[in-house]
């Protein structure tokens, strides 16, 4: 069983996304150091997390087009997508086994087989978070099975980070692959926000 982690840029980005939009069901990818999911293949740590739709999570083209840009980005940054995230609507609904939930986890996983699928529990996602709000899956056998919370490790710095930065309302800072295809200028890498939450780490 792998150890699976998650930097303070990862974890905050996820619940950030989940945040801005609390009434919609959100998605994206996660990444991680090509170099090391090679040399470690027992432990895989989330580095970060590009956040995708809040509205067009089933719209096949925008998906391409997202992956595509990412994909490059990834590569060139010597990351690789190794994960897929989502939120669903229902704040009560943490499930991840309907087909339009699974399908660009089931694409990732093709390239990278230790790929995770993460929900977010909408239901922990508070001001002064307590415990990790993911509940985690990988591919076995073509299907999801949960991860063992003992192999999920996310620190109580992390914890306190995005508890902070929520109640700042940093979520604010945050741009899907939405807001940039509404404007082009925005930033999907989110630079500016990558950079409050380094500081709010060193704090």
């Amino acid at each position: 069983m792998s150890e699976i982690s998650f930097t303070d840029r990862a974890y905050c980005k996820m619940i950030l996304h989940a945040v801005k939009y609390p009434h919609c069901s959100i998605n994206g990818v996660l990444l991680a150091n090509s170099k090391q999911t090679k040399e470690s293949p027992k432990k895989l740590t989330y580095v970060d997390a590009i956040p995708l739709f809040h509205l067009c999570l089933q719209v096949t083209p925008m998906i391409e087009i997202a992956l595509t840009q990412i994909s490059s980005y990834a590569q060139s940054n010597g990351l690789v997508i190794a994960g897929y995230y989502l939120a669903n609507e229902n704040i009560k609904d943490v499930s991840y086994d309907k087909p339009y939930q699974s399908r660009i986890a089931d694409k990732i996983a093709e390239f990278f087989p230790a790929a995770c699928l993460i929900v977010l529990d909408n239901r922990k996602l508070t001001q002064t978070m307590q415990e990790s709000a993911l509940i985690v899956a990988q591919n076995s056998d073509g299907k999801w099975k949960p991860v063992s919370k003992n192999s999920i490790i996310v620190d109580q710095t992390t914890l306190s980070s995005v508890s902070t930065l929520i109640q700042r309302n940093i979520s604010r800072h945050l741009v899907d692959f939405d807001n940039h295809l509404d404007n082009l200028s925005a930033d999907w890498t989110n630079s500016e926000l990558n950079e409050i939450i380094e500081k709010e780490y060193q704090t």
